[in-house]
C-alpha cells in the first residue's frame, strides 16, 4: 500500500480509535513517520535492489512488511504506532522501484506503459479492497461483537493477507529470465532476446559512479523530481477536503468508508485506460495528461461549487482519484527510457523520495489548501509538457545523428 494509499485503513482506525485518540493529531503524525521511513530507506533500498537477487530481495520486503503491518494490532500507545508506520515506511521502499525493475527485465519498450499502469492500478484495487473490509468490520461488529477490537482486525486480516502475496511473489517472480523456474531453458534464452531490442540489459550488479554522475546531470533526473515534490503535496489537502464533504452530507462514520471506494475505482480505470491509450499511440506522456486535467477540474469543483451542492463536490473528488495517471507515466519512462543499471536505480531513487517528500510536506488546510493545491496540478501540468516537448526534441536530435550517411552502426550494441 502506499503512502498515498493508506487513507482507507487509517479512516478505518480513526473510527475506532476517535475517543481514545481525540486530542492527536495523529493521523498526519503517522503518516509523516511512515514517509521519514521511506524517505531514508528509499536510496539504501535502490542499492540492495541492484546488488542483491532482485526477486527475493523484493518478495523478502513484502513479507516482511506484512509481519509489521500485522504487529500493529498489538499497538498499545501512539509511540508504539508511530514506531510501527516507521518500519512500513522503510519496507515499501522497495516495491515501486523493484517492479518498475522487474517491468523493464521483461518487457520491452513499447509494453512497459501498459505494464506499469495495470500493477500500479491495484492501489486502487486496494482501496476499493480496503474500504469494503473495513466496512464489513465495522458494521459486522457492531451488530454482532468482536473478542477484540475491530481496527485490530483490519490490520491482522490486511497484514496476514501481505504475507501470502509475499510468499506467493518469492515464489512466482524470479531474479530475472535465467533464473525462472517455470520457464524451460531454451524459453529462458528466448525471454532475454526479446527484449535485446530495449538495449539496456537485464540487470547489472556492479555499482558504476559514472552513472550516478550522469543521472544528477541529466535534466530529466531533476524534471521527475520536482514533479513528484510538486504533485504530491496536494494529496494531505484533498484527503482533508473529502473528509469535510463526508460531515456535510451527514452519513455515519461506518458509511463513510464506503464512499472512499468509486475513488479506488476511478484510479484503476483511469490507469488502465491511460496504459492502453498510451500504447496504441506511442504517446504515454500526451495521454497521462488526461488525468492531471481531470484533477484540476475535480479540485475545482470541489472549491467553486456551493457547499449545498454534496453531490457535485463528490464527483469532483472522485475525479481527483485520476492524477496518478502522470506519475506512473513518468514511472515508466524511468523503466524504458533510462539505460545504465546504477542510473536507473539512481533516477528511480530520486524520482520516489521527491514523492515522498511531497507527501511529507502536505498541503496547508482550509483556503490556503485549496490554492495550494490548484497551483501545484498546474506546476505539474507545465512540468510534464516540458518533459514531453523535451524527449521529443532529443528524439528528433538521435533520429538526425543515426541518418547521417558516416553514422556506423555498434555490432550487437544491444
Amino acid at each position: 500500500m502506499s503512502i498515498s494509499g493508506w487513507g482507507v485503513f487509517s479512516t478505518s482506525v480513526r473510527l475506532f480509535l476517535d475517543e481514545e485518540m481525540e486530542n492527536i493529531s495523529w493521523n498526519e503524525s503517522l503518516a509523516d513517520s511512515e514517509g521519514i521511513g521511506y524517505l531514508a530507506w528509499e536510496y539504501p533500498t535502490n542499492r540492495l535492489l541492484q546488488r542483491l537477487p532482485l526477486g527475493k530481495y523484493s518478495a523478502a520486503c513484502i513479507i516482511i512488511w506484512g509481519l509489521i503491518l500485522s504487529c500493529f494490532a498489538g499497538v498499545k500507545s501512539f509511540a508504539g504506532a508511530i514506531a510501527i508506520r516507521l518500519f512500513l515506511g522503510v519496507f515499501e521502499a522497495a516495491v515501486t522501484p523493484g517492479f518498475a525493475l522487474i517491468t523493464s527485465q521483461w518487457y520491452t519498450k513499447k509494453e512497459q506503459g501498459s505494464r506499469v499502469n495495470i500493477w500500479f492500478s491495484f492501489n486502487g484495487v486496494g482501496q476499493i479492497l480496503g474500504g469494503v473490509v473495513a466496512y464489513g468490520i465495522a458494521i459486522g461488529t457492531e451488530k454482532h461483537g468482536s473478542s477484540i477490537e475491530p481496527w485490530k482486525i483490519v490490520f491482522l486480516f490486511t497484514g496476514v493477507l501481505t504475507i501470502l502475496l509475499g510468499l506467493v511473489f518469492y515464489w512466482i517472480v524470479p531474479d530475472n529470465q535465467l533464473n525462472a523456474r517455470w520457464l524451460k531453458k531454451e524459453d529462458r534464452v528466448l525471454a532475454v532476446a526479446r527484449v535485446r531490442i530495449n538495449q539496456q540489459g537485464i540487470g547489472n550488479k556492479h555499482f558504476k559512479m559514472y552513472q550516478v554522475k550522469e543521472a544528477l546531470l541529466d535534466p530529466m533526473t531533476w524534471a521527475f523530481f520536482f514533479y513528484a515534490l510538486i504533485a504530491d503535496i496536494p494529496n494531505g489537502g484533498i484527503t482533508n477536503f473529502f473528509s469535510q464533504l463526508i460531515t456535510s452530507f451527514g452519513f455515519t462514520k461506518e458509511e463513510s468508508l464506503i464512499l472512499g471506494v468509486p475513488g479506488g475505482a476511478v484510479e484503476v480505470i483511469a490507469l488502465v485506460l491511460n496504459g492502453y491509450m498510451g500504447h496504441i499511440t506511442n504517446q504515454r506522456l500526451l495521454c497521462s495528461l488526461g488525468g492531471l486535467v481531470s484533477a484540476l477540474i475535480g479540485i475545482i469543483l470541489i472549491v467553486a461549487l456551493p457547499e449545498s451542492n454534496n453531490i457535485g463536490r463528490l464527483i469532483g473528488y472522485y475525479m481527483t482519484q485520476a492524477s496518478p495517471t502522470a506519475f506512473v507515466a513518468l514511472l515508466s519512462m524511468i523503466s524504458s527510457n533510462v539505460a545504465g543499471y546504477t542510473k536507473k536505480t539512481t533516477v528511480a531513487a530520486l524520482y520516489l523520495i521527491g514523492y515522498c517528500v511531497g507527501n511529507i510536506i502536505d498541503a496547508p488546510r482550509y483556503v490556503p489548501a485549496e490554492i495550494t493545491i490548484i497551483v501545484c496540478l498546474g506546476i505539474s501540468l507545465c512540468i510534464m509538457v516540458f518533459i514531453w516537448w523535451w524527449y521529443r526534441k532529443e528524439n528528433a536530435r538521435k533520429a538526425e545523428i543515426q541518418g547521417r550517411p558516416d553514422y556506423v552502426r555498434l555490432e550487437n550494441q544491444e
